[in-house]
């Protein structure tokens, strides 16, 4: 399907605003993050604590980040998002942030205690099946059992508790919703199962895990982060320079990083936070961006095999006129959905989707008026100094496509 049919748009001819945008933009970014000390970084890569928490329906993310906001104890930023991929149903990422390491443990004991007094029955004086440990549940369980005419020894007490909390955690993944789902247990009788019914109760989540994330680990995962976004780049790099020529790799390599700074600079003037997400947005923009330029370099390559003796700007110009159609659709629809996203995401899709629609904008804009010029200046470079010095020329190229341009078809 094509929307437009023989354009002959002057593309490159209207490079230098948006090159000179792209300086601007650039230039703006850096300068927000030279002045704000660097970008403004999520939990995943600061000090604080992550924790993993199971509910037994959708979880309520505006209810969980509103408990953990409005707790006096609870210092720093809060962050709750959801979990996706197998077994990560009705499941949630809870993270606070901590300015000194004596405040991880602090701020763990703080968000259980919000969880509990938010969905749990802390008036109850019962203890949280769902999340009870071994001790803590032979210890309640004890006595009431031998008022119920369940005498125990210490060792079957033992047997019992761990049967019982193998079955929640194997079998229900750490949560069930009615003591009835345990009576597949070994031991797990009648009686038994209505002492834990007067003695603990089931809150609608279970703590997964807790983890604590020093400043070490927040350093190494923005390291991380860093390498991966470098090596894609440099694989691509690769690709690029053994399928076409070296020059088109560099010319899709600058445009892509380009892209980058700009997106990451962008976060900086509004004040927006790098999370673990929006480097997942960044690398699929990459990809993404890179797609755009390949398209229309392996057009450029089509042309020239015909067109040999037509100036290399008229080729490249050609070249995104024919697959104009194809850029408009494929990056107009992925960009209504990353706006839709945008709009309607909700505050945990709000980095990624923020940063996809930054980066489709530039990313398009860039394989035609950064990533083509970069090769088309390398090339008119290319020739001037091939020239013969006893007759120097500074018109513009209008001549035929250069040895050099000629090499890459081959």
């Amino acid at each position: 399907m094509e929307l437009f049919k023989q354009t002959n748009y002057d593309f490159l001819g209207k490079k230098w605003p948006f090159i000179i945008a792209s300086l601007i933009l650039t230039a703006a970014g850096l300068g927000s993050i030279a002045a704000k000390g660097g970008l403004k970084y999520g939990i995943d890569f600061k000090e604080g604590v992550l924790m993993t928490v199971k509910f037994t329906s959708a979880p309520p993310l505006n209810k969980i980040r509103a408990a953990m906001s409005a707790s006096p104890k609870i210092k720093g930023e809060v962050s709750v998002q959801n979990l996706t991929g197998s077994g990560s149903e009705n499941t949630v990422q809870i993270g606070t942030e901590a300015q000194e390491e004596g405040q991880l443990n602090v701020n763990r004991q703080d968000m259980m205690e919000v969880l509990y007094a938010t969905f749990g029955q802390p008036g109850s004086g019962k203890l949280d099946f769902n999340n009870a440990g071994h001790d803590a549940l032979v210890n309640r369980l004890r006595q009431p059992l031998a008022e119920h005419g369940v005498p125990l020894t210490d060792q079957q007490l033992e047997d019992l508790v761990t049967a019982l909390l193998s079955g929640r955690d194997t079998q229900h993944s750490g949560l069930i919703a009615s003591y009835g789902q345990l009576s597949a247990v070994p031991g797990a009788s009648g009686q038994v199962v209505a002492t834990l019914q007067q003695e603990t109760y089931l809150a609608p989540f279970h703590i997964m895990q807790a983890q604590m994330v020093g400043p070490k680990v927040g350093a190494e995962l923005r390291q991380k982060a860093i390498l991966a976004t470098l090596y894609a780049l440099g694989g691509m790099l690769v690709y690029i320079a053994f399928r076409f020529e070296w020059i088109y790799g560099l010319g899709a390599v600058i445009a892509v990083f380009h892209d980058t700074i700009i997106t990451i600079g962008l976060f900086s003037l509004f004040n927006k936070e790098m999370t673990m997400t929006v480097i997942a947005a960044l690398l699929t923009l990459v990809g993404y961006s890179m797609n755009d330029t390949i398209v229309i370099f392996d057009r450029i390559r089509e042309n020239l095999k015909f067109s040999r003796r037509e100036p290399l700007e008229a080729v490249m110009n050609r070249a995104v006129n024919q697959t104009l159609s194809r850029t408009i659709m494929t990056s107009g629809l992925t960009f209504l959905t990353v706006i839709a996203l945008f709009l309607f995401g909700g505050p945990v899709l709000n980095g990624f989707s923020f940063a996809l629609v930054c980066g489709i904008i530039v990313g398009t804009y860039s394989s035609v008026f950064i990533a083509s010029p970069i090769v088309l200046f390398w090339h008119n470079y290319a020739d001037r100094r091939g020239k013969s010095p006893t007759a120097p020329s500074t018109a513009p190229r209008t001549g035929p496509v250069s040895k050099s341009t000629i090499r890459a078809v081959k």
